[in-house]
């Protein structure tokens, strides 16, 4: 029996690991799990690897490592085609920073298959924005706005240092959600720490922080009063919040909003929605939703094939809410967990012949951290009044509780502390910004 698990992310990782360690461990079952990165790099966190605050190299899952640990195997790929009838997916040819073909194109069979390929930035067709925005997908993309700011940064202020310029570090973020709204705190904190560490001609008033956001407000996931206190707090750090403002096009380094406005940016951030990655487009004769998403029963079983499973930002799994009206189950970190250990349990139960389990999302509620100055949310589930409105350290609390469950969930109580014990070293004995 052969398990392949497409995309490494939240749920992909931590399946591999689960199914690795029930199934792979007994040689019950071959478990493969394919990704095109080399390593793992929490997706909720991504824009604190945009500003610094947080160090990629150290605090990333390599998955060939962490494969041979979780009895699983890993295979460096990008999906491109998917035979349902001969059940074997495509795999691009491999190359270097330099184009040279490292590993060719390939195929990878399958018995079970699992598609948890994550999403990608939706521009929504707003022309310019593919070329001259910057997403936060991925690693690679959040490194390089990095080191785009820390040359920004030392540039600004060698040129204050040698003529005491008044201008600005002006960087735009399209979207008003908590990518958004927790990028823009991130800015903050790291000029702060970049005038600690020796660029301290750049005062508060050199940088500019401008967030545009088509709704009436900001976090729209979170309650009315949150959203205004996370706005009150982002307009007290000094960011510059434009509400209703809808971008009709991006040019070079301008945006044009639909009410005709030009807002000049060093850097344009586009932070405004998702959908699923493109490739699932070639897939002929699956459901998927406007946004692309693949259309699962309440197995998370492809609606049009039993064989293949989805989970995550990539699956479009109906749920009623509180109304009892039709949504989606939301593209979160804790949709991908909750999907993960239901696909999991499920695949077991397919080798044992057992009854599958339906899925049953969990909302425990939604929060936002904006850097070390404050964080808001909302906690639901297992409370005596059912939700509970949080903000300040203990909502900073829950925010780093999330991720601590992510990694309990991939490395196990031991590991776990280890590295959060790690963590705490390093906030000593390294800088406390990436520098370079």
């Amino acid at each position: 029996m052969k398990i392949v698990i497409v995309g490494g992310g939240a749920g992909g990782l931590e399946l591999a690991t689960t199914l690795g360690k029930k199934l792979g461990r007994k040689k019950r079952a071959e478990i493969v799990l394919v990704d095109r990165n080399h390593t793992h790099v929490w997706k909720p966190l991504l824009h604190e690897v945009a500003s610094g605050s947080l160090d990629a190299d150290m605090d990333s899952v390599n998955y060939r490592a962490h494969a041979h640990k979780s009895a699983f195997s890993f295979k460096l790929g990008s999906l491109t085609g998917l035979n349902r009838d001969e059940k074997y997916i495509d795999l691009a040819p491999m190359c270097d920073e330099d184009g040279n073909e490292i590993m060719p194109a390939r195929t990878e069979c399958y018995d079970y298959l699992v598609l948890a390929i994550g999403s990608v930035s939706n521009d929504f067709s707003v022309p310019g924005v593919a070329d001259n925005c910057i997403f936060l997908d991925r690693p690679d993309q959040a490194l390089l706005f990095h080191r785009r700011l820390v040359n920004q940064f030392i540039g600004l202020n060698s040129e204050i240092a040698r003529t005491s310029s008044e201008r600005t570090l002006h960087i735009a973020i399209i979207g008003g959600g908590a990518t958004g709204v927790e990028l823009s705190a991130e800015l903050f904190k790291a000029r702060e720490w970049f005038a600690s560490y020796g660029l301290n001609h750049i005062g508060k008033q050199h940088l500019k922080v401008s967030i545009i956001e088509a709704g009436p407000s900001l976090v729209p996931a979170l309650s009315e009063r949150i959203s205004q206190a996370v706005a009150a707090e982002l307009l007290n750090l000094g960011v510059n919040v434009c509400l209703s403002t809808s971008v009709a096009n991006v040019t070079g380094n301008t945006i044009i909003t639909s009410a005709g406005e030009r807002i000049e940016a060093d850097q344009i951030v586009w932070a405004a929605g998702v959908k699923a990655p493109e490739v699932l487009r070639k897939f002929e004769g699956l459901e998927k939703n406007r946004i692309d998403q693949l259309r699962v029963n309440e197995f998370l079983q492809l609606s049009k094939d039993r064989n293949i499973f989805a989970l995550g930002d990539c699956a479009a799994c109906a749920i009623k809410n509180e109304q009892g009206e039709d949504r989606w189950v939301p593209p979160r970190a804790q949709s991908a967990h909750q999907m993960a250990s239901t696909v999991g349990m499920n695949i077991m139960n397919l080798l044992e012949n057992k009854p599958l389990k339906a899925f049953k999302y969990q909302d425990y509620g939604s929060l936002v951290s904006l850097s070390h100055y404050t964080a808001f949310g909302k906690l639901m589930g297992g409370l005596a009044m059912g939700s509970m409105n949080v903000e300040g350290r203990l909502a900073r609390l829950a925010y780093v509780s999330l991720y601590r469950m992510h990694q309990l969930a991939i490395h196990g109580w031991y590991r776990t502390l280890l590295v959060a014990l790690a963590s705490k070293i390093n906030h000593f004995i390294r800088p406390r910004l990436k520098l370079h």
